[in-house]
């Protein structure tokens, strides 16, 4: 079973940035989608910015414009940009990745945007 590894979580003011990874092992990670989730205190999961495999991306209207998704292919790594951060942007971060029948979670990143 494929286990992501999501890092660069942490505590920070409104108005700082954060980036987050997230390591792939073992797959071909090229060919993948990758999805950032996040599932805030008390609340559902949503989706906030995915990448395809021909890097075309998108994201939530909350985000676009302080977000910014990226991928190397070379290291079986995604990266979530995170700037201008609301306190309304704390969550657990999660990165999911998949391909037709084939799809893999991690277990997540704490962010929390504090004053």
């Amino acid at each position: 079973q494929v286990q992501l590894v999501e890092s660069g979580g942490g505590l920070v003011q409104p108005g700082e940035s954060l980036r987050l990874s997230c390591v792939a092992p073992g797959i071909a990670f090229k060919i993948y989608t990758v999805n950032w989730y996040r599932r805030p205190p008390g609340r559902e999961r949503e989706i906030v910015a995915t990448i395809g495999s021909d890097n075309m991306t998108t994201y939530i209207d909350s985000v676009k414009g302080r977000f910014t998704i990226s991928r190397d292919n070379t290291k079986n790594t995604a990266y979530l940009q995170m700037d201008s951060l609301k306190p309304e942007d704390t969550a657990v971060y999660l990165c999911n990745v998949n391909y037709m029948r084939l799809n893999y979670w991690g277990r997540g990143t704490q962010v929390s945007v504090s004053s």
